[in-house]
């Protein structure tokens, strides 16, 4: 770390507090300022903040138990977080990172949704397919040797091949050392540091215990990214190797003595992904062209789904389960949307890279080495913003886009192989193959109606953000209204059902080519002009890269460890308080009880998504509902930290995080610790509701023991 002398060149200074959550009426954006840890506290385990810790807790975590909470920690799968919680390989997480997987794997017969499962024996935990959970065990620090191979090369796209090249080069070397291991490299600070991590994997993981949808999710979307929140969002499952429970040294002990407010806690989890270190420039950009253009897209998806689960009269938990996952993505884009206009904010990121980039600009090496950097971002995004809105519009996307294009896709595809000699096509295309490609181009799981509502979105899209006189625009655009013009469309496809498709795809490859079906013609005409525009976007992000790993490198010379990276999808630990706040005029407690859900649930008359299962009419005596459910901390979470363990400074099990606040959304690009709060699952809470409501004992014996009996 560079020290810089320029005396006004500070920016760890804990600024005068102005809440950006709060009314901007007479406030002057030129005096607001940065703060502490706007770039958050989301520490590495290889450079945690200890005189920090000690300062601020009065607890100064050695190297034991930091290895230990390491080494219980888990990745789970490729987006969630979880925990190993006995030595028997008990696994908690949150029930919403397996719900799409609990879907799958019901049936009438099975509804895991609705009724929840429960293995009180060991032979009866559910072997789970694809799922796998990661340890990490080895961290080692190769910044140097990815740096200087990068440096061998000069331009921005050699040294981003250079670099992944170089990746695969130590992943080898370090796989070959460790074959127990699987070996990634993180890059921290956007390139300012790598770190080579390797993994214990375990593919062998079976269900254990999960409530029920309803229950787990108690408000649906209503309550989603709320709090005060009651929500049971938790699962344990159990890791097997050799056909037999893991045994395992290091798991997370389960704290039996009672949360209190402003306890002291860590979140040892695998965050996602954040930007705070980007700049004004880029976060302007995704404000219009990432998080604006998304927005009403999503919108518009969720109104399908809600409409579709109230004409099922909200019995079919499979659309529920789907409702909530877009809901949950139209929260997250609508408010980081809300949140980038937001002037404060704006003025709290400005007043950051006013101070960093003077901190550049006090040293004359600094400044010949990174003094550029904004400029060059700030050219590049304006750049980028010129087909940003055509991009979007051309594009066919699985989130949003009706099957019937990548039905399409399929039978292009096919027409250009066909017209190869037999040799020359891809084995699939072969006349061997050809009856039973043809045969599955028109999927299995076609649902006409989510499908025909879908076309509606998509030429939402299209109309929004193409020019009415563009050609390409026509081909769907084919009326003013948008559901006279979808009707047209689907009236002269081809491609609308099984047979039509297996008429069209036997016809020839002339035939398909020429077709004057909507979707091929979509598909045709509009694929030349993305490809390039796509191309030419593909340069300006490998510039951004090289930008943003001199912006990294920069801001640790300037400031070191004492700002943490970025999220990186790897495991960080984060400190923080039991703490509520003050909220549509009043205040948020710090815990919430079990008493909550029967509110919630009377209250809105017991109808969907506040209809608790029977039961809860004549609960058992012993159920005590006046314990701790969830509760809310100051620790700095965001998408990936699901199902991340909460602990003590003993190390024991407190909760189980599973979300955050509205107010948290903004933390992909900004931390605040006035309102932005992590929502948790009380381990009071969970031993209550597991014991005494669900009588699993075995399973709440063996957590508060830590082993099986």
């Amino acid at each position: 770390m560079r020290k810089i002398y320029c005396s006004t060149c500070s920016f760890l200074v804990l600024f005068t507090y102005i809440s950006f959550a709060q009314s901007h009426f007479g406030v002057d954006f030129d005096t607001v300022r940065a703060q502490k840890f706007d770039m958050g506290k989301m520490w590495t385990f290889e450079n945690p903040p200890l005189d920090y810790f000690e300062k601020t807790y009065d607890f100064r975590p050695d190297q034991e138990w930091l290895d230990h909470a390491q080494k219980s920690a888990l990745k789970f799968g490729s987006g969630c977080s979880a925990s190993f919680i006995s030595e028997d390989g008990l696994i908690m997480t949150n029930h919403h990172c397996i719900r799409g997987t609990l879907r799958d794997l019901s049936t009438e017969e099975k509804d895991l949704l609705k009724y929840g499962f429960y293995a009180d024996k060991q032979e009866d935990e559910m072997k789970i397919p694809n799922l796998y959970v990661s340890q990490l065990m080895l961290i080692e620090d190769v910044t140097k040797e990815i740096k200087s191979a990068m440096n061998e090369v000069v331009s921005d796209s050699e040294k981003v091949l250079r670099r992944i090249q170089k990746i695969e080069e130590i992943k080898k070397q370090y796989s070959e050392k460790n074959p127990e291991l699987m070996c990634s490299v993180v890059s921290l600070y956007y390139g300012g540091k790598y770190s080579l991590y390797g993994y214990k994997r375990y593919n062998d993981v079976r269900l254990v215990f999960v409530p029920e949808l309803m229950v787990s999710k108690l408000g649906g979307d209503y309550d989603n990214f709320t709090y005060p929140r009651y929500g049971f969002d938790c699962a344990f499952l159990r890791a097997y190797e050799n056909d037999k429970p893991v045994k395992t040294e290091h798991y997370f002990k389960w704290s039996t003595d009672p949360i209190y407010e402003n306890q002291p806690v860590f979140v040892v989890g695998n965050p996602g992904s954040t930007n705070r270190l980007y700049t004004v420039a880029q976060l302007e950009y995704i404000r219009d062209f990432q998080f604006g253009l998304q927005t009403p897209m999503r919108k518009e998806l969720y109104k399908i789904y809600d409409e579709l689960v109230k004409e099922t009269n909200a019995e079919d938990m499979k659309l529920i389960a789907t409702l909530f996952n877009v809901g949950n993505g139209l929260k997250v884009y609508e408010s980081t949307y809300l949140a980038l206009q937001d002037p404060f904010f704006m003025a709290r990121k400005k007043d950051f890279e006013k101070k960093f980039s003077h901190d550049i600009y006090c040293d004359p090496d600094l400044t010949i080495k990174y003094g550029s950097i904004w400029k060059k971002i700030d050219d590049n995004r304006k750049e980028a913003s010129e087909n940003a809105n055509e991009i979007f519009a051309l594009s066919i996307s699985s989130t949003y886009s009706p099957k019937y294009f990548f039905i399409a896709k399929d039978l292009i595809k096919l027409a250009e192989q066909l017209s190869l000699a037999e040799t020359e096509r891809e084995e699939a295309y072969r006349k061997e193959n050809l009856n039973s490609l043809i045969e599955n181009i028109f999927p299995g799981n076609f649902d006409k109606r989510v499908e025909e509502r879908k076309l509606l979105v998509h030429m939402g899209v299209v109309k929004r953000n193409l020019p009415p006189e563009n050609e390409i625009a026509h081909i769907l655009l084919l009326e003013s209204d948008a559901k006279a013009s979808a009707e047209m469309v689907l009236v002269k496809s081809e491609i609308t059902n099984k047979d039509s498709v297996i008429a069209l795809a036997n016809s020839g490859a002339e035939a398909i080519l020429k077709s004057d079906d909507p979707f091929i013609k979509f598909v045709l005409s509009s694929r030349e002009r993305l490809t390039e525009m796509e191309a030419r976007n593909k340069q300006l992000e490998d510039a951004d890269v090289i930008n943003n790993q001199l912006l990294g490198e920069a801001l640790y010379e300037v400031y070191g460890d004492a700002i943490p990276p970025d999220a990186t999808g790897t495991l960080r630990i984060s400190d923080g308080i039991l703490q509520g706040y003050d909220y549509n005029g009043t205040k948020a407690p710090y815990k919430t009880t079990f008493y909550g859900s029967l509110d919630r649930y009377y209250s809105f008359d017991k109808k969907f998504p506040y209809n608790l299962p029977d039961y809860w009419e004549k609960l058992p005596e012993e159920f005590d509902l006046s314990v701790p459910f969830n509760f809310a901390s100051t620790c700095d979470i965001i998408g990936g930290n699901s199902g991340s363990p909460v602990i003590n400074i003993n190390g024991e099990i407190v909760g189980l995080a599973f979300d955050g606040n509205m107010e948290s959304h903004s933390g992909r690009f900004i931390y605040t610790t006035e309102y932005n709060r992590t929502v948790s699952l009380s381990a009071e809470g969970m031993i209550e509701a597991i014991r005494d409501l669900y009588k699993a004992e075995k399973l709440s014996s063996e957590i508060l023991k830590g082993k099986v009996k």
